[in-house]
């Protein structure tokens, strides 16, 4: 499900009021006719994986202004929905100021979520016949967070942690404060309670069995590969979920997900996935 309607309302007034601010379309509103029609496709000009469609269409119904025609949208795929290149995505017919003026928030807002979920995709595809899951990180875009979540699951993706406030990741810089892993882990089982998921983050191999020892929900193997990360799975033996992580490209995924790890987490499909091309054509 996409995020809630009043977040992602929110969302949109923050970014038309970037375009916005006071002054409006000063364009549209000196050249087109306030009771002036028209009909606009929403085409992909590449090939990818859609997500936004819905959230970028309801920039219209924000824009359109008094006296003008009403908008009528109507989409002819879904998020989640591989497309090909000149696919057309959705129509929009009615006030053609409101469709001019909405247009690059529109196309910003899809473009960059089916960046996002085409990125996801794509790693999901490469870990075919394998058992990992493809999981996103807290790497995003400062205020798009649940919008970026969102198109990883449209890629086919799993969701990490939302925040800090939803699970524990112990990580190196917690341990130099607590001073051990068994420290850490003791105190934060005894101040979080059992229903909090707990992840320990770990770099050398030598490192899991104290891990271990306090019983994590989930290990995380921070760029370990070849034949480390073999052994460290092995060592794990099940008694906790395994997740790979650390500079993990698109090529390198699948040998990591070939030592049997469980999930890989990547902070490049959200914070570097390149935004699929999207235009709107009268």
């Amino acid at each position: 499900m996409p995020p809630p309607a009043p977040e992602a309302t929110s969302l949109l007034r923050r970014c038309l009021a970037e375009d916005l601010a006071q002054g409006g379309d000063l364009t549209s509103a000196a050249l087109v006719p306030v009771d002036a029609s028209s009909t606009g496709r929403i085409v992909a000009r590449d090939e990818g994986t859609i997500a936004g469609l819905h959230l970028g269409l309801d920039v219209f119904y924000l824009v359109r202004g008094e006296g003008e025609a009403e908008i009528t949208v109507t989409t002819h795929i879904a998020d989640g929905d591989r497309v090909s290149a000149g696919a057309t995505l959705a129509t929009v017919e009615g006030s053609s100021r409101a469709i001019l003026t909405g247009e690059r928030t529109c196309l910003n807002i899809l473009g960059h979520l089916s960046g996002i979920a085409t990125a996801t995709q794509a790693v999901v595809a490469a870990l075919s016949g394998t058992a990992t899951r493809v999981a996103d990180t807290r790497k995003t875009t400062p205020g798009l967070r649940a919008l970026e979540k969102y198109a990883v699951r449209c890629g086919g993706g799993t969701n990490h942690r939302f925040g800090l406030h939803d699970a524990v990741m112990i990580k190196d810089n917690h341990l130099v404060v607590a001073g051990s892993i068994t420290e850490a882990i003791t105190r934060v089982r005894s101040a979080v309670g059992h229903t909090v998921t707990v992840t320990v983050e770990v770099d050398r191999v030598d490192q899991i069995e104290a891990v271990l020892a306090g019983a994590p929900d989930i290990i995380l193997l921070d760029n370990l590969r070849g034949d480390d990360l073999e052994r460290a799975v092995a060592l794990v033996d099940g008694r906790a979920i395994t997740e790979a992580s650390g500079n993990l490209n698109l090529e390198s995924a699948a040998a990591v997900a070939a030592a049997g790890v469980d999930v890989i987490s990547l902070g490049w499909i959200t914070h570097s996935a390149p935004r699929l091309d999207v235009a709107l054509d009268f």
